[in-house]
């Protein structure tokens, strides 16, 4: 869709810009109502400022997306960012999730619109069949396919059960490497639960002697 790995926000919004003015161009050019026609330049203008609004960094502070079907595309204090953009145009309804790392796009997520497929063929099997039917076999890990594609790696996630939802990445796999590295580095120290609440928990008697042993 004319994005490419390593691309800025900027470059990003750019090319949104130019696919948003091309879809309203049509619709201003479909009327001659010149009220119609300025309500159009204003809705196109506050849909771009939508999009550049929704821009994040993960710092140190939690986000809205903690808890989201992109939870496990980003981490904080890792110099990740992302945008999002709901594609509902010619009847799209997905929504598209950029991801950037030290300000330079590496990977999409896109939340793919499951409205179409009948309530008792969402699972995985449907899924896995229709995607394969596409890109031909790929890695299947619990509900996670993948496929390497040169450049470019795939992942088709089933997140049908916590969110209603089917997810599909594409990830530059040489910028990922970079990412996990940064993400390891910068890794919350593992929690360590005090002897204190050690003792207390302790209801296998583990860490002190048996009262009643020995027939005491």
């Amino acid at each position: 869709g004319g994005f490419k790995f390593g691309m800025s926000k900027e470059d990003v919004l750019a090319v949104m810009q130019k696919q948003i003015d091309e879809q309203y161009e049509d619709k201003i050019k479909a009327t001659t109502d010149i009220a119609v026609q300025d309500r159009l330049r204003r809705d196109k203008k506050a849909e771009i400022a939508r999009i550049a609004g929704t821009y994040i960094e993960f710092g140190a502070k939690p986000s809205p997306w903690d808890v989201s079907i992109v939870e496990g595309e980003f981490a904080h204090n890792t110099d990740e960012a992302m945008l999002d953009h709901w594609e509902n145009e010619g009847g799209k309804n997905q929504r598209r999730f950029f991801f950037f790392y030290e300000g330079k796009l590496w990977k999409m997520y896109i939340s793919l619109d499951v409205s179409m497929i009948p309530e008792d063929k969402r699972n995985f099997d449907t899924f896995r069949n229709v995607m394969e039917s596409q890109f031909g076999k790929g890695g299947v890990d619990g509900g996670t396919i993948t496929w390497r594609a040169g450049e470019f790696d795939v992942r088709a996630v089933d997140r049908l059960k916590d969110y209603g939802a089917l997810g599909l990445a594409i990830e530059d796999p040489r910028m990922r490497s970079e990412v996990m590295a940064m993400r390891y580095q910068h890794k919350p120290p593992e929690h360590q639960t005090s002897a204190v609440i050690k003792a207390v928990i302790d209801t296998n008697n583990s860490d002190h002697p048996d009262i009643n042993a020995n027939g005491r």
